[in-house]
C-alpha cells in the first residue's frame, strides 16, 4: 500500500562517490532542494577540506544546513535533526521536494528512523583528558578497549583508529551512565513522520579510491592549506571540527610535524578507510536501493525518478 506521507528523498555514499553532482541534476528534475547531511559542511570557512560544493555547482538550487555554525562550536546531532526537519517542512510547503544528501550516517538515521537524541551535557575537563590520552596509539587503543566493555554493540561499527567516534561513546556514557546502544533504542520509539526513499551510490573500491586520491589532489591545489592557515588565525579553539580528515593532517604539517607529502597521503590514506566505514555504516540502513556510481548521472537520475513516481 503506497504510503500517504510526504516522500523525501535521501542520496548517500562514500565521500568522493558523486552525491552531489547526483542530487543536484535530480532536483532540476524534480523541482527539488537540498538538504546536506555532512557534519563538516555545517561549518563556514571550512569549505575546501569539506568538499562543500561551490555556487557554480549548486547550479541555482537552494541548499540548506550549509555554514550554519562557526567551527569552534560543538554542533549536535540532535541540533542537526531539528534543524534539517525544519527544511524538510519549509520545502514541502512551498510544494517542493526534500532531497537529503550526505555521507553523515548519524545525521541520515536521526532522520530516516526518527531518532530523538538526549542533549548531553558534557563535561569538558574529561573530553580534554580523553583527547590527551588519544595522543598516542597506546593510548587511543586504550580507550577502544575501555568502549569496548561498555558498548561491545557501538564498537562492532567503529575502527580502532577512530578517536572521535571512541572517544563520543565514553563521553557518552560518562554524562549519562547508559551507554550509547540503549540511548538509540530508547530514541527509536518514535514515528517517521515521512516517506523516506534512500538511495546508496556504491561502486569498485579501485575506483573509488583513486576519485578520493584525485578530490586530495584537488584541494591542495585549490588552496587547503591556506584554508586551514585562516581558521587558525581566525578560531581560537576547534573542539571537534579540526579533528576532521584533510583539516588535522594539515594542522601536523604546519606545526612541522610532519612533511607536506606526508600529510598529502596520510589524507589520502584516512579519507579511504573513512569510506570504507561509510559503506559499511550505510549496508545497515533497512530498505536501501543501491545505484551503482558511473559518469553517466542521467541514468541514476532516471532510476530514481521511476521508483519515486516522479
Amino acid at each position: 500500500m503506497e504510503s500517504k506521507k510526504p516522500k523525501i528523498i535521501v542520496i548517500v555514499g562514500p565521500t568522493a562517490s558523486g552525491k552531489t553532482a547526483l542530487s543536484i541534476e535530480l532536483a532540476k528534475k524534480i523541482n527539488g532542494e537540498i538538504i546536506s547531511a555532512d557534519s563538516m559542511q555545517i561549518y563556514k570557512d571550512m569549505n575546501i577540506g569539506s568538499a562543500k560544493p561551490t555556487i557554480e555547482e549548486m547550479q541555482g538550487i537552494k541548499h540548506y544546513m550549509l555554514d550554519i555554525a562557526d567551527p569552534n562550536y560543538r554542533f549536535s546531532v540532535a541540533e542537526y535533526k531539528e534543524k534539517a526537519e525544519k527544511a524538510i517542512e519549509e520545502i514541502l510547503q512551498k510544494g517542493e521536494t526534500p532531497i537529503i544528501v550526505g555521507g553523515t550516517g548519524l545525521y541520515v538515521n536521526s532522520l530516516i528512523y526518527a531518532i530523538k537524541y538526549q542533549e548531553i551535557e558534557f563535561d569538558e575537563n574529561y573530553r580534554n583528558k580523553l583527547m590527551e590520552i588519544a595522543q598516542t596509539n597506546e593510548g587511543l587503543n586504550e580507550l577502544y578497549l575501555e568502549a569496548k566493555k561498555i558498548d561491545e554493540k557501538a564498537m562492532e561499527k567503529i575502527s580502532p583508529n577512530d578517536k572521535k567516534r571512541i572517544i563520543r561513546v565514553l563521553e557518552i556514557f560518562h554524562s549519562t551512565g547508559k551507554n550509547k546502544t540503549q540511548q538509540e533504542i530508547e530514541s527509536r520509539k518514535f514515528d517517521v513522520k515521512y516517506d523516506y526513499k534512500v538511495y546508496g551510490l556504491n561502486t569498485k573500491r579501485e575506483y573509488l579510491y583513486e576519485r578520493i586520491n584525485k578530490r586530495v589532489d584537488i584541494m591542495i591545489e585549490s588552496g587547503l592549506i591556506e584554508e586551514v592557515q585562516n581558521l587558525l588565525k581566525k578560531y581560537k579553539e576547534f573542539p571537534t571540527s579540526m579533528q576532521a580528515i584533510g583539516y588535522k593532517e594539515i594542522v601536523e604539517y604546519l606545526q612541522n610535524k610532519i612533511s607536506k607529502d606526508e600529510a598529502i597521503e596520510k589524507i589520502k590514506q584516512e579519507t579511504r578507510r573513512y569510506a570504507k566505514r561509510q559503506i559499511t555504516w550505510f549496508k545497515r540502513i533497512q530498505n536501501i536501493k543501491w545505484l551503482e556510481c558511473q559518469e553517466d548521472i542521467q541514468t541514476n537520475v532516471d532510476i530514481i525518478l521511476k521508483e519515486v513516481g516522479m
